[in-house]
């Protein structure tokens, strides 16, 4: 990894590692599209359940929706799997699957046409919703410049072939660190080039706002270079739809006021995209990357014990 020292134990585990990702990714371009979304499925609804990673899905199920029979939960968590699984096997062959190939319907794509014809920036916004590369296809097909930002891969060689990956249907990812990758961010914005973020992972730090009924800390970012540059911030939405096909939308965009209380415009501005990534999760809540973390450690001790085995967490 660049400016840092590894092992050379660290530097083979990550080459056998990134040997085995390189030859997963040959063979989903082999087989084809739909047979490696078909495969992704298939391998995820039957390993994920059996990992412990499907104790969080249970917890995170139970905290959104507690009313819900836990036979359904259940039933939910494996076919979340199986979603998460098709996309993963979906990111080899995503040159495959562009609004090129007839398999994306978009919505509200005179929103994008506009913002490309502005010429001005704004923040794009969205949560792990279904194939979230799709959006990104979308967004370069539209051809709003964009910032496609993302976070690294551990494995320096695997991150090099997922960028290699996005790169060969034209999105260039940006990994934003520290000081430096804020200014790069900002020096983008004010290139013209808007900058694309995903806002529903767990946060340390940032505003306490509302998720499901609980607390959680999201990012300030995308509401920070709203203001900054005083532009919208722009929520996106995927939803996979039968045959590997699949709907991104445009949404109405989320305007900051300017008031005199910087802090307050900001939390409004990151309860709204937070709002927004729940309502697209209650629509369709198979959709949603339901395996990390969202809630801080004590929405989730504050969990009753487990009603069954079956929905146990």
């Amino acid at each position: 990894m660049p400016g840092e020292r590894v092992s050379l134990r660290q530097d083979l585990i990550w080459r056998l590692e990134a040997a085995a990702f390189a030859g997963f990714i040959g063979l989903m371009r082999l087989i084809g599209l739909e047979a490696a979304s078909n495969f992704g499925g298939w391998l995820l609804r039957t390993l994920g359940p059996k990992t412990g990673t499907h104790r969080t899905v249970m917890r995170n199920l139970r905290i959104a929706f507690p009313d819900m029979d836990p036979k359904e939960r259940e039933r939910l968590a494996i076919a979340q799997w199986e979603q998460t699984g098709r996309t993963f096997a979906e990111t080899a062959v995503m040159d495959r699957l562009t609004p090129a190939s007839g398999r994306i319907d978009i919505v509200g794509a005179e929103r994008l046409e506009a913002i490309r014809a502005s010429g001005k920036p704004v923040v794009f916004v969205s949560g792990h919703l279904a194939n979230i590369e799709t959006m990104a296809a979308v967004l370069v097909a539209s051809g709003v410049p964009v910032q496609v930002t993302y976070r690294a891969a551990n494995n320096p060689y695997v991150d090099a072939q997922i960028v290699a990956a996005r790169a060969r249907y034209g999105v260039k990812l940006f990994a934003p660190k520290g000081g430096d990758g804020a200014r790069e961010l900002l020096a983008g914005m004010g290139r013209g080039e808007s900058v694309a973020l995903m806002n529903d992972q767990k946060f340390s730090e940032g505003p306490e706002v509302n998720f499901f009924g609980h607390p959680v800390n999201a990012a300030p970012g995308p509401s920070r270079l709203a203001l900054r540059f005083g532009t919208v911030i722009q929520p996106m939405s995927v939803v996979r739809l039968p045959g590997v096909r699949f709907r991104v939308t445009a949404h109405e965009p989320i305007e900051l006021e300017s008031t005199g209380d910087r802090q307050a415009a900001i939390k409004a501005g990151v309860q709204a995209i937070t709002t927004f990534i729940e309502e697209r999760v209650r629509e369709n809540p198979v959709d949603w990357f339901w395996v990390h973390k969202r809630w801080p450690d004590r929405v989730y001790a504050a969990l009753d014990p487990a009603p069954s085995a079956t929905a146990s967490a």
